[in-house]
């Protein structure tokens, strides 16, 4: 789960990716998920593989790696540019962006075999530092401030290795297939950490820094269901919204107090089909947020979004519910309903909005007899009462201006009412306001320093219940590879 409380090793799961993705020798394929750098040529051919490791980064950082003419693609073009942004389209989760082609080409991938081949394997290393007037006190955090959890250090946010093989979806002429795996060490596995998937490290010991197996699914692309099909079953990032658990297809390094009390994962199928050119319609079904299938906590939910762009692609809503079930308490069982509005106002401002109800019935009083689950929160309920309905809202909006073909510059605004204190411990409502900064050398390091001011208007929610307010200067560091 995202909230503050919220191994195949790492050396294991890259040494047996390299393996396989030497082997592969199919042709590429298509639709990126998540976004990754991008470069349209493979530089470094020549060599041994330390050699054309060293010539991708140096031609990537100094401009000089050749580029090629775009592939086609189906459907609307995309809105955006990527690099800088985290991504060029508006985005939908649950699958790879239907009729996109693969243009992207990794560090590590060209420095074993030319980029050849469908399965991938890439990554990145995130350190991060913050400033924050949470203090220095045994103890002391962030909360809830989510990837920027412990104040005053510097600290490794994400070491994450992906493995993947993406469908291609620009043809309509037969089934694909794809995978992806997902290696993720650091401080921000207690952002990403599910009930089942290793959750003991967070749930029974507390680890600062823990391993998650973030994502594991298969897709299956059908190109003869309306425009384009493609199922994906196994665990996925909670469909919703601007945000995602991995760093680099975020705006800015921290994520907002929207997100960092929704859900994360859901484990399940979902169908995503493109209708036409303008519409996406998904529905699926999970095993209900932030659990494993086979734990106890587990229950049918249904997940349903649909994504409407016009065409000059504009506008985009993406309007959801997720997790869909009787909504009564268990772990993370949150009924989900989300609209995420994206508006492009011309070629360098564009903003990202979103806002949602969330709520869970029977939940314990934190006065009450029912000791919670661990790893959740009781809710503040009326006196005399063991059980409450808790309920919470939030909004959010980006405003985004790209000023170069490397930087951009991002204003956060953000609002979280947690009614019952469910949520984040707090009842009340709080809001952060943050600036930040987004810089690219070549398309493999991404810079981001950020200042953030966050408020709490109803009562003392900041450095365990004492402050009102809380600064923070943070910055990270993406290093792709």
């Amino acid at each position: 789960m995202k909230s503050g409380i919220r191994i195949l090793s790492i050396p294991v799961l890259l040494a047996s990716s390299l393996c396989l993705a030497q082997t592969s020798p199919a042709p590429a394929d298509a639709g990126p998920t998540p976004t990754a750098p991008s470069a349209s040529a493979s530089p470094g051919q020549s060599g041994d593989f330390w050699q054309r490791l060293a010539a991708y980064y140096r031609q990537d950082w100094n401009g000089t790696a050749a580029s090629g003419p775009a592939p086609a693609r189906r459907g609307l073009p995309s809105p955006l540019s990527s690099p800088p942004f985290p991504s060029a389209d508006w985005s939908y989760g649950g699958s790879p962006t239907i009729g996109e082609p693969d243009t992207n080409s990794y560090p590590l991938q060209t420095a074993l075999n030319g980029a050849k081949g469908r399965v991938k394997v890439y990554g990145w290393v995130e350190p991060t530092v913050n400033g924050s007037t949470a203090g220095n006190a045994q103890g002391a955090r962030n909360n809830p401030v989510a990837n920027d959890f412990y104040p005053n250090r510097l600290e490794l946010g994400q070491f994450v290795v992906y493995v993947e093989r993406l469908p291609d979806s620009v043809q309509r002429d037969h089934i694909d297939w794809g995978f992806h795996l997902t290696s993720l060490f650091g401080t921000d596995y207690r952002s990403t950490t599910n009930k089942g998937y290793f959750s003991s490290q967070l749930l029974d010991n507390n680890r600062q820094y823990g391993f998650d197996p973030a994502l594991e699914y298969v897709d299956v692309y059908f190109p003869h269901v309306a425009e384009g099909m493609n199922l994906r079953v196994g665990r996925f990032i909670s469909i919703p919204g601007i945000e995602a658990q991995l760093t680099p297809n975020n705006y800015v390094f921290s994520h907002s107090l929207l997100y960092s009390v929704d859900p994360f994962t859901d484990t399940g199928a979902l169908a995503t089909i493109q209708a036409n050119k303008q519409t996406v319609i998904q529905l699926g079904i999970s095993a209900s947020h932030d659990v494993a299938p086979w734990t106890s906590d587990a229950k049918p939910s249904f997940m349903g979004c649909v994504s409407r762009s016009s065409k000059s692609e504009n506008n985009n809503s993406y309007t959801c519910v997720n997790g869909i079930n009787d909504g009564k308490y268990a772990f993370n069982n949150i009924q989900m309903f989300d609209e995420t509005w994206y508006h492009k106002f011309n070629s360098s401002w564009h903003m990202a909005t979103e806002v949602y109800f969330m709520y869970e019935r029977d939940v314990p009083s934190v006065n009450g007899p029912i000791t919670p689950e661990k790893g959740t929160n009781g809710a503040n309920c009326s006196p005399g009462k063991a059980t409450c309905f808790a309920q919470e809202y939030a909004f959010v909006n980006y405003v985004n201006k790209q000023l170069g073909p490397h930087n951009y510059l991002t204003l956060r605004n953000d609002l979280l009412n947690d009614k019952k204190g469910q949520r984040t411990g707090y009842a009340g409502k709080v809001s952060e306001w943050t600036f930040a900064w987004n810089h690219w050398i070549g398309s493999t390091i991404q810079l981001r320093p950020e200042i953030r001011f966050d408020h709490a208007w109803d009562r003392r929610t900041y450095n365990h219940g004492t402050a009102i307010n809380q600064f923070t200067a943070a910055s990270d560091l993406v290093f792709h590879f």
